[in-house]
């Protein structure tokens, strides 16, 4: 980004005033070093990016204010399901009323999952990641969550990511959900949901989830026959508009806005960082390419 420097003034023996285009051409006064780069500004009330390979920080903006964070919750939830003991990710949920009734209670995000279909681990990961399935979340959170009941069980899976998230030794995050659909508590910051997403990229599964871009799923009935299910990643348009990207995950919501996580990857480098509270789908696209951009660049 470059700005227009207007009025400035040099002073030696005597004060000369220089148009805009000297001062351009012989660089102002104050002006960055060669080769600096400006630190860009972003419509996000937080942001952070870092170095993926030696974690260095390059850009912060409120990176340790706590934030509702929607569904960028769902890295935790996919990190936690990804890191279960021999974790088998062909085996197959079945689809319950209580996941389609979860989506319709609260309008949220869906995978469009149909009651009664036999739908694999690796399947909802997908359904989780790319159009942000509440369904899929809870099928996930029933699944791996320990307990007599669907209740206990989804307390269970969401105290395992707490946990998570103490292993990482994050101390400004929290989860009351699977989904990111909150109950008053439920949390994170850009610095950490940045760690997080880190770590969560370090497995092969997620990596391959998270970057792409639309994916057609063979399921099973409950009749015993097939169905397809064809799911659009919602982070489409900073994965087919900016060379590198390689993931992460989208969230909304009114108390979130518009939060994005993301990553990506250019000449051997890797950088990824998190916008919450931005404006727009649009304003958070253009954040996250900004802070690349910026992020690369140093």
């Amino acid at each position: 980004m470059i700005t227009g420097i207007k009025g400035t003034r040099f002073r030696r023996a005597a004060a000369v005033t220089l148009t805009t285009g000297a001062v351009l051409a012989a660089g102002a006064f104050g002006a960055a070093p060669a080769g600096a780069v400006a630190t860009p500004t972003i419509a996000a009330a937080g942001g952070y990016v870092m170095n993926n390979g030696t974690a260095a920080s390059l850009y912060s903006k409120a990176a340790d204010t706590r934030r509702s964070t929607g569904s960028t919750t769902k890295i935790m939830t996919a990190k936690v399901v990804l890191a279960q003991p021999n974790l088998n990710l062909d085996a197959k949920v079945t689809i319950q009323k209580a996941y389609s009734d979860y989506i319709v209670a609260n309008t949220a995000s869906s995978a469009h999952l149909i009651v009664g279909d036999k739908v694999t681990v690796r399947q909802l990961l997908y359904g989780l990641m790319l159009p942000s399935g509440c369904d899929a979340a809870y099928a996930l959170a029933d699944k791996f969550g320990s307990g007599t009941t669907r209740a206990a069980r989804v307390k269970s899976f969401i105290g395992k990511m707490n946990s998570a998230a103490t292993a990482l030794h994050l101390t400004n995050t929290h989860f009351d959900s699977f989904d990111g659909i909150g109950n008053g508590s439920n949390y994170s910051t850009p610095r950490d949901l940045t760690k997080i997403a880190s770590s969560a990229m370090k497995n092969s599964t997620f990596k391959t989830v998270v970057k792409t871009v639309s994916t057609k799923q063979k399921v099973t009935t409950a009749s015993g026959g097939y169905r397809y299910y064809t799911w659009e990643n919602t982070n489409k348009p900073l994965l087919t508009g900016y060379s590198g990207t390689i993931g992460v995950k989208t969230g909304s919501g009114p108390e979130a806005k518009y939060c994005l996580v993301f990553a990506a990857t250019r000449n051997g480098k890797t950088v990824i960082g998190t916008v919450l509270a931005s404006t727009s789908i649009t304003a958070r696209t253009s954040d996250a390419t900004k802070l690349m951009n910026y992020a690369f660049a140093r």
